[in-house]
Protein backbone atom coordinates (compact mmCIF):
# COMPACT_ATOMS: atom_id res chain seq x y z
CA UNK A 1 0.00 0.00 0.00
CA UNK A 2 2.35 2.26 -0.96
CA UNK A 3 1.24 4.20 -4.80
CA UNK A 4 0.14 7.72 -5.02
CA UNK A 5 -3.90 7.97 -5.01
CA UNK A 6 -3.40 11.83 -5.64
CA UNK A 7 -5.96 12.74 -8.19
CA UNK A 8 -7.35 9.40 -8.98
CA UNK A 9 -11.03 8.38 -9.84
CA UNK A 10 -12.34 5.97 -7.24
CA UNK A 11 -16.11 4.89 -7.16
CA UNK A 12 -17.28 3.00 -3.47
CA UNK A 13 -20.40 1.72 -3.71
CA UNK A 14 -21.74 1.35 0.10
CA UNK A 15 -19.87 4.28 0.88
CA UNK A 16 -22.13 5.33 3.35
CA UNK A 17 -21.39 2.20 5.44
CA UNK A 18 -18.89 1.25 8.37
CA UNK A 19 -16.42 0.34 6.32
CA UNK A 20 -17.37 2.60 3.16
CA UNK A 21 -17.07 5.57 5.62
CA UNK A 22 -13.57 4.34 6.79
CA UNK A 23 -12.50 3.76 2.80
CA UNK A 24 -13.68 6.71 1.77
CA UNK A 25 -11.71 9.33 4.42
CA UNK A 26 -8.71 7.34 4.09
CA UNK A 27 -8.54 7.80 0.22
CA UNK A 28 -10.02 11.20 0.82
CA UNK A 29 -6.84 11.78 2.94
CA UNK A 30 -4.39 10.27 -0.06
CA UNK A 31 -5.54 12.37 -2.39
CA UNK A 32 -8.12 10.53 -4.32
CA UNK A 33 -11.29 12.09 -5.49
CA UNK A 34 -14.12 9.45 -3.90
CA UNK A 35 -17.21 9.12 -5.75
CA UNK A 36 -20.27 7.42 -3.81
CA UNK A 37 -23.02 5.07 -5.14
CA UNK A 38 -24.81 3.92 -2.07
CA UNK A 39 -28.10 3.80 -0.10
CA UNK A 40 -28.89 6.35 2.94
CA UNK A 41 -26.97 5.38 5.51
CA UNK A 42 -29.23 3.13 8.15
CA UNK A 43 -27.86 3.39 11.45
CA UNK A 44 -28.28 6.32 13.46
CA UNK A 45 -25.63 7.29 14.52
CA UNK A 46 -23.83 7.00 11.31
CA UNK A 47 -19.76 6.77 10.91
CA UNK A 48 -20.69 8.60 7.13
CA UNK A 49 -22.57 11.70 9.14
CA UNK A 50 -19.95 11.77 11.71
CA UNK A 51 -16.69 12.21 9.36
CA UNK A 52 -18.95 14.71 7.31
CA UNK A 53 -18.65 12.68 4.49
CA UNK A 54 -21.61 14.01 2.47
CA UNK A 55 -19.43 17.13 2.02
CA UNK A 56 -15.79 15.92 1.17
CA UNK A 57 -16.44 13.61 -2.13
CA UNK A 58 -19.15 13.51 -4.61
CA UNK A 59 -22.05 11.84 -2.26
CA UNK A 60 -24.85 9.95 -4.60
CA UNK A 61 -27.87 8.08 -2.87
CA UNK A 62 -29.21 4.88 -5.30
CA UNK A 63 -30.02 1.56 -4.94
CA UNK A 64 -27.59 -0.64 -6.60
CA UNK A 65 -29.84 -3.14 -7.74
CA UNK A 66 -31.06 -0.37 -10.17
CA UNK A 67 -29.10 -0.90 -13.11
CA UNK A 68 -29.48 2.42 -15.10
CA UNK A 69 -28.24 4.18 -11.90
CA UNK A 70 -24.98 1.92 -11.66
CA UNK A 71 -24.07 2.38 -14.97
CA UNK A 72 -24.83 5.57 -15.36
CA UNK A 73 -22.82 6.67 -12.07
CA UNK A 74 -19.84 4.21 -13.40
CA UNK A 75 -20.29 6.00 -16.93
CA UNK A 76 -20.10 9.63 -15.59
CA UNK A 77 -17.20 9.76 -13.26
CA UNK A 78 -14.81 7.30 -15.47
CA UNK A 79 -13.12 5.96 -12.87
CA UNK A 80 -9.42 4.68 -12.28
CA UNK A 81 -10.93 2.08 -9.18
CA UNK A 82 -14.29 0.51 -7.99
CA UNK A 83 -14.16 -0.50 -4.71
CA UNK A 84 -17.91 -2.53 -4.77
CA UNK A 85 -18.51 -2.82 -0.99
CA UNK A 86 -22.64 -2.17 -0.98
CA UNK A 87 -24.12 -5.02 0.45
CA UNK A 88 -26.84 -6.75 2.58
CA UNK A 89 -24.27 -7.86 5.01
CA UNK A 90 -26.34 -8.60 8.24
CA UNK A 91 -26.13 -12.97 8.72
CA UNK A 92 -29.74 -12.58 11.28
CA UNK A 93 -31.38 -10.40 8.84
CA UNK A 94 -30.65 -12.13 6.01
CA UNK A 95 -32.96 -14.71 7.38
CA UNK A 96 -35.69 -12.20 7.90
CA UNK A 97 -35.48 -10.99 4.05
CA UNK A 98 -33.88 -13.57 2.03
CA UNK A 99 -35.01 -11.73 -0.99
CA UNK A 100 -33.25 -8.37 -0.37
CA UNK A 101 -30.30 -10.12 0.38
CA UNK A 102 -29.93 -12.28 -2.51
CA UNK A 103 -31.28 -9.03 -5.09
CA UNK A 104 -28.41 -6.87 -3.57
CA UNK A 105 -25.53 -9.10 -3.28
CA UNK A 106 -25.74 -11.24 -6.48
CA UNK A 107 -28.08 -8.32 -8.60
CA UNK A 108 -26.57 -5.91 -7.40
CA UNK A 109 -22.94 -6.73 -8.11
CA UNK A 110 -24.17 -8.19 -11.44
CA UNK A 111 -25.05 -4.28 -11.97
CA UNK A 112 -21.66 -3.21 -11.08
CA UNK A 113 -19.60 -5.85 -13.14
CA UNK A 114 -21.97 -4.45 -16.13
CA UNK A 115 -21.30 -1.03 -15.64
CA UNK A 116 -17.73 -1.56 -15.26
CA UNK A 117 -17.90 -3.74 -18.57
CA UNK A 118 -18.65 -0.38 -20.06
CA UNK A 119 -15.73 1.13 -19.71
CA UNK A 120 -12.81 1.65 -22.51
CA UNK A 121 -10.22 3.04 -19.78
CA UNK A 122 -7.87 0.88 -17.16
CA UNK A 123 -10.14 0.58 -13.90
CA UNK A 124 -9.18 -1.96 -11.27
CA UNK A 125 -12.69 -3.13 -9.63
CA UNK A 126 -12.46 -5.10 -6.15
CA UNK A 127 -15.25 -7.02 -5.16
CA UNK A 128 -15.45 -7.22 -1.37
CA UNK A 129 -17.27 -10.48 -0.11
CA UNK A 130 -16.10 -12.49 3.03
CA UNK A 131 -15.22 -15.25 5.01
CA UNK A 132 -18.34 -17.03 5.46
CA UNK A 133 -18.28 -18.15 0.88
CA UNK A 134 -16.69 -20.91 2.70
CA UNK A 135 -18.64 -24.55 2.87
CA UNK A 136 -18.27 -24.29 6.43
CA UNK A 137 -17.50 -27.99 8.15
CA UNK A 138 -17.00 -26.19 11.66
CA UNK A 139 -13.18 -27.74 11.22
CA UNK A 140 -10.38 -26.30 12.84
CA UNK A 141 -7.93 -25.50 10.10
CA UNK A 142 -8.03 -22.02 8.25
CA UNK A 143 -9.95 -21.78 4.83
CA UNK A 144 -7.89 -21.28 1.77
CA UNK A 145 -8.74 -19.38 -1.62
CA UNK A 146 -9.78 -22.85 -3.56
CA UNK A 147 -11.47 -24.61 -1.22
CA UNK A 148 -15.09 -25.44 -1.62
CA UNK A 149 -17.75 -22.10 -1.70
CA UNK A 150 -21.00 -22.08 0.17
CA UNK A 151 -23.75 -20.73 2.64
CA UNK A 152 -25.76 -21.77 5.66
CA UNK A 153 -27.81 -18.74 5.99
CA UNK A 154 -28.98 -16.56 2.70
CA UNK A 155 -26.42 -13.70 3.84
CA UNK A 156 -23.38 -16.32 3.03
CA UNK A 157 -25.31 -18.51 0.60
CA UNK A 158 -25.50 -15.21 -1.77
CA UNK A 159 -21.97 -13.80 -1.17
CA UNK A 160 -20.79 -16.79 -2.13
CA UNK A 161 -22.70 -17.03 -5.49
CA UNK A 162 -21.98 -13.38 -6.18
CA UNK A 163 -18.21 -15.18 -5.91
CA UNK A 164 -19.07 -17.45 -8.81
CA UNK A 165 -20.95 -14.23 -10.58
CA UNK A 166 -17.34 -12.36 -10.40
CA UNK A 167 -15.64 -15.69 -11.63
CA UNK A 168 -17.85 -16.07 -14.70
CA UNK A 169 -17.72 -12.34 -15.32
CA UNK A 170 -13.94 -12.45 -15.65
CA UNK A 171 -13.98 -15.27 -17.63
CA UNK A 172 -16.79 -14.38 -20.23
CA UNK A 173 -16.71 -10.53 -20.64
CA UNK A 174 -13.26 -9.15 -19.02
CA UNK A 175 -10.32 -10.97 -20.05
CA UNK A 176 -8.38 -8.95 -22.14
CA UNK A 177 -9.65 -6.27 -21.48
CA UNK A 178 -8.73 -2.85 -19.89
CA UNK A 179 -10.93 -3.69 -16.42
CA UNK A 180 -9.18 -5.83 -13.86
CA UNK A 181 -11.16 -7.77 -11.50
CA UNK A 182 -10.74 -9.39 -8.29
CA UNK A 183 -12.73 -10.39 -4.93
CA UNK A 184 -11.47 -9.82 -1.31
CA UNK A 185 -12.77 -12.04 1.63
CA UNK A 186 -12.30 -10.37 4.34
CA UNK A 187 -12.96 -12.10 7.99
CA UNK A 188 -15.17 -10.23 10.82
CA UNK A 189 -14.48 -6.84 10.84
CA UNK A 190 -14.35 -4.51 14.04
CA UNK A 191 -13.85 -0.65 14.44
CA UNK A 192 -15.07 2.26 16.09
CA UNK A 193 -18.11 3.87 14.03
CA UNK A 194 -19.86 0.71 13.24
CA UNK A 195 -23.65 0.92 14.57
CA UNK A 196 -25.05 -1.74 12.97
CA UNK A 197 -27.36 -4.11 15.39
CA UNK A 198 -26.32 -7.39 16.61
CA UNK A 199 -22.77 -6.98 16.29
CA UNK A 200 -20.45 -7.23 19.27
CA UNK A 201 -18.60 -4.13 19.65
CA UNK A 202 -21.28 -1.43 18.70
CA UNK A 203 -23.73 -3.77 21.08
CA UNK A 204 -20.92 -3.77 23.89
CA UNK A 205 -20.02 0.39 23.37
CA UNK A 206 -23.87 0.73 23.39
CA UNK A 207 -24.09 -1.12 26.37
CA UNK A 208 -21.26 0.18 28.00
CA UNK A 209 -22.21 3.82 27.51
CA UNK A 210 -25.82 3.09 28.65
CA UNK A 211 -23.95 1.31 31.74
CA UNK A 212 -26.12 -1.94 31.50
CA UNK A 213 -24.40 -5.31 30.93
CA UNK A 214 -23.93 -7.03 27.25
CA UNK A 215 -26.33 -9.77 26.47
CA UNK A 216 -24.20 -12.09 24.21
CA UNK A 217 -25.80 -14.55 22.18
CA UNK A 218 -23.03 -17.22 21.11
CA UNK A 219 -20.02 -16.40 23.29
CA UNK A 220 -18.47 -19.12 22.64
CA UNK A 221 -18.11 -18.68 18.70
CA UNK A 222 -14.91 -18.10 17.12
CA UNK A 223 -14.11 -15.46 15.02
CA UNK A 224 -10.94 -14.33 12.47
CA UNK A 225 -11.53 -10.58 14.04
CA UNK A 226 -9.31 -7.86 12.37
CA UNK A 227 -9.60 -4.08 12.94
CA UNK A 228 -11.03 -2.31 9.74
CA UNK A 229 -7.64 -0.58 8.64
CA UNK A 230 -6.14 -3.86 7.96
CA UNK A 231 -8.40 -5.04 4.88
CA UNK A 232 -9.06 -2.05 3.51
CA UNK A 233 -5.28 -1.83 2.93
CA UNK A 234 -5.77 -4.78 1.32
CA UNK A 235 -8.13 -3.60 -1.26
CA UNK A 236 -5.96 -0.77 -1.66
CA UNK A 237 -3.23 -2.73 -2.40
CA UNK A 238 -5.20 -5.05 -4.68
CA UNK A 239 -6.31 -2.01 -6.73
CA UNK A 240 -2.66 -0.74 -6.82
CA UNK A 241 -1.21 -3.85 -8.33
CA UNK A 242 -4.17 -3.92 -10.55
CA UNK A 243 -3.53 -0.33 -12.00
CA UNK A 244 0.47 -0.74 -12.17
CA UNK A 245 -0.56 -3.81 -14.18
CA UNK A 246 0.88 -6.57 -11.96
CA UNK A 247 -0.81 -9.99 -11.39
CA UNK A 248 -3.02 -10.19 -8.93
CA UNK A 249 -5.48 -13.85 -7.66
CA UNK A 250 -8.85 -13.47 -8.32
CA UNK A 251 -9.53 -14.00 -4.84
CA UNK A 252 -7.46 -13.08 -1.36
CA UNK A 253 -7.91 -13.95 2.19
CA UNK A 254 -8.21 -11.04 4.37
CA UNK A 255 -7.53 -11.79 7.65
CA UNK A 256 -5.76 -12.25 10.90
CA UNK A 257 -2.80 -14.44 12.45
CA UNK A 258 -4.18 -17.56 13.41
CA UNK A 259 -2.84 -16.88 17.11
CA UNK A 260 -5.51 -14.28 16.79
CA UNK A 261 -8.49 -15.78 16.18
CA UNK A 262 -10.63 -15.91 19.35
CA UNK A 263 -14.32 -16.55 20.61
CA UNK A 264 -16.16 -13.90 21.28
CA UNK A 265 -15.98 -13.73 24.73
CA UNK A 266 -12.62 -12.82 24.94
CA UNK A 267 -13.32 -10.08 22.36
CA UNK A 268 -14.98 -8.79 25.35
CA UNK A 269 -12.94 -9.48 27.62
CA UNK A 270 -10.31 -7.68 26.54
CA UNK A 271 -12.50 -4.49 25.45
CA UNK A 272 -13.88 -4.43 29.09
CA UNK A 273 -10.41 -3.92 30.47
CA UNK A 274 -10.39 -0.57 28.11
CA UNK A 275 -14.05 0.39 28.92
CA UNK A 276 -15.04 -1.48 32.53
CA UNK A 277 -18.55 -2.99 32.56
CA UNK A 278 -20.26 -6.77 32.56
CA UNK A 279 -21.65 -8.93 30.26
CA UNK A 280 -23.64 -12.18 30.20
CA UNK A 281 -24.09 -15.29 28.40
CA UNK A 282 -27.63 -14.90 26.86
CA UNK A 283 -27.25 -18.35 24.28
CA UNK A 284 -30.68 -19.13 22.49
CA UNK A 285 -30.38 -22.61 21.18
CA UNK A 286 -33.49 -22.32 19.01
CA UNK A 287 -31.42 -18.87 17.73
CA UNK A 288 -31.04 -19.19 13.63
CA UNK A 289 -28.05 -21.28 12.56
CA UNK A 290 -24.42 -19.06 12.61
CA UNK A 291 -21.21 -20.61 11.99
CA UNK A 292 -19.02 -21.87 15.76
CA UNK A 293 -16.05 -21.82 13.92
CA UNK A 294 -14.23 -20.06 11.21
CA UNK A 295 -10.49 -19.06 10.42
CA UNK A 296 -9.18 -18.23 7.14
CA UNK A 297 -5.49 -18.97 5.74
CA UNK A 298 -4.01 -15.77 4.89
CA UNK A 299 -0.66 -17.36 2.99
CA UNK A 300 -1.84 -16.17 -0.58
CA UNK A 301 -2.15 -12.29 0.20
CA UNK A 302 1.27 -12.81 2.18
CA UNK A 303 2.88 -14.21 -0.48
CA UNK A 304 1.24 -12.02 -3.48
CA UNK A 305 0.54 -8.91 -2.24
CA UNK A 306 3.41 -8.48 0.59
CA UNK A 307 0.36 -7.78 2.67
CA UNK A 308 0.08 -9.17 6.19
CA UNK A 309 -2.40 -7.66 9.21
CA UNK A 310 -0.83 -5.01 11.41
CA UNK A 311 -2.98 -4.93 14.12
CA UNK A 312 -3.43 -7.98 16.26
CA UNK A 313 -6.45 -8.70 18.60
CA UNK A 314 -5.35 -6.88 21.73
CA UNK A 315 -4.68 -3.93 19.77
CA UNK A 316 -7.14 -4.24 17.33
CA UNK A 317 -9.89 -4.38 20.14
CA UNK A 318 -7.84 -1.61 22.29
CA UNK A 319 -8.03 0.80 19.12
CA UNK A 320 -11.68 0.05 18.98
CA UNK A 321 -12.92 0.55 22.06
CA UNK A 322 -10.47 3.70 22.25
CA UNK A 323 -12.37 4.78 19.32
CA UNK A 324 -16.25 4.70 21.24
CA UNK A 325 -15.09 5.47 24.60
CA UNK A 326 -13.57 8.51 23.36
CA UNK A 327 -16.51 9.76 21.25
CA UNK A 328 -18.61 9.04 24.30
CA UNK A 329 -16.30 11.18 26.33
CA UNK A 330 -16.74 13.60 23.82
CA UNK A 331 -13.51 13.44 21.22
CA UNK A 332 -14.16 14.43 18.02
CA UNK A 333 -15.08 11.55 15.50
CA UNK A 334 -13.13 12.84 12.69
CA UNK A 335 -9.78 13.20 15.36
CA UNK A 336 -10.07 9.86 16.65
CA UNK A 337 -10.06 8.49 13.08
CA UNK A 338 -7.39 10.69 11.30
CA UNK A 339 -5.38 9.85 14.67
CA UNK A 340 -6.65 5.93 14.35
CA UNK A 341 -5.35 6.09 10.13
CA UNK A 342 -2.15 8.21 11.33
CA UNK A 343 -0.72 5.34 14.01
CA UNK A 344 -2.09 2.36 11.31
CA UNK A 345 0.16 3.84 8.53
CA UNK A 346 3.21 4.44 11.32
CA UNK A 347 2.73 1.27 12.17
CA UNK A 348 4.29 -0.42 8.57
CA UNK A 349 7.43 1.82 8.71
Amino acid sequence: MTADWHGRRVVITGHTGFKGSWLSHWLLRRGAEVFGLSLSPDTTPALFDQLGLAGRLDHRIGDIRTPGLVAERVAEVQPDAIFHLAAQPLVLRSYADPVETWSTNVMGTLNVLEAARGLLRPCALVVITTDKVYENREWPHPYREPDRLGGHDPYSASKAATELLVASHARAFLRGGPVRLATARAGNVIGGGDWAENRILPDLARALAAGRPLALRNPAAIRPWQHVLDPLAGYMTMAERMLADTPVPDAVNFGPALTDLAPVRRLVEIALRHWPGTWHDASDPDAPHEAGQLALSIELARATLGWAPRWGLEDAVARSIEWYRGLHEGADPVALTDAQITAFEASDR
